[in-house]
């Protein structure tokens, strides 16, 4: 019997956990819930105690704060 895998690619997902937009990012964990706890984080899904990133928000962000670097 051939078992199917039916798990979602991260970048197809609508919403990541902090651990897969860790390994996503290469951010770290840390990083990635201390910018989850501003209030004014435009990434950040909260459902009930779960934190949540959607990712392309999360996307939009990390370009857009790669071109200050630049």
């Amino acid at each position: 019997m051939v078992k199917e895998n039916n798990e979602v690619p991260i970048w197809e997902k609508m919403n990541l956990t902090i651990k897969e937009a860790a390994e996503y990012s290469n951010i770290g964990i840390n990083r990635l819930s201390l910018m989850l706890s501003d209030p004014s984080c435009p990434f950040a899904l909260f459902v009930g105690k779960k934190k949540l990133i959607k990712r392309r928000a999360f996307e939009e962000y990390i370009n857009s704060e790669a071109v200050h670097f630049l």
